[in-house]
C-alpha cells in the first residue's frame, strides 16, 4: 500500500492537510515501510488551492496521514479514492506502523465535525 504523509519538514507528521505541500511517500508492500518519494509541492497545488478536477501528484496513494485536516478536505480525497488518517503521533513510520497494526483508521468524512475557519481573509 501506498502512503503519503504530511510533513511540512520533511520529518515529522504535520497538520493543517489541506495547505500541507509537502508529503513523505512510503511503500509498505513486504511488510517493512519504506520511503520511495518526497513530493514537495508549489503553493496552487496545495489542497486548499487545488480545485481542478485533473491529476494531482498526490493520486497515487491509497491513504494520508496527517496531523489535522477538516471534514471537507477528507471528502475532497475520498472522491479521489484516498482515505486520510488523522494522528498525534508524530513519527512517520510509527504513524504507519499504527495503520499497519489496526491502531489507527482512516476517518469517515461523513462523522467529522466541520470546525474549519472559511473567511480567507487576509
Amino acid at each position: 500500500m501506498k502512503i503519503a504523509v504530511t510533513s511540512q519538514n520533511f520529518r515529522t507528521v504535520t497538520g493543517h492537510a489541506g495547505k500541507s505541500r509537502r508529503f513523505i511517500v512510503f511503500e509498505t508492500e513486504g511488510g517493512t515501510p519504506r520511503e520511495i518519494e518526497r513530493i514537495d509541492l508549489p503553493k496552487e497545488m496545495s489542497f486548499h488551492e487545488f480545485h481542478g478536477d485533473g491529476p494531482h501528484p498526490i493520486d497515487s496513494v491509497e491513504l494520508l496521514i496527517t496531523g489535522g485536516c477538516g471534514a471537507g478536505f477528507a471528502r475532497r480525497l475520498a472522491q479521489r479514492g484516498i482515505a486520510v488518517a488523522v494522528t498525534e503521533i508524530q513519527d512517520p513510520l510509527e504513524a504507519i506502523d499504527a495503520v499497519v497494526a489496526g491502531r489507527l483508521a482512516a476517518v469517515d468524512p461523513a462523522n467529522m465535525a466541520h470546525h474549519h475557519d472559511h473567511s480567507h481573509q487576509p
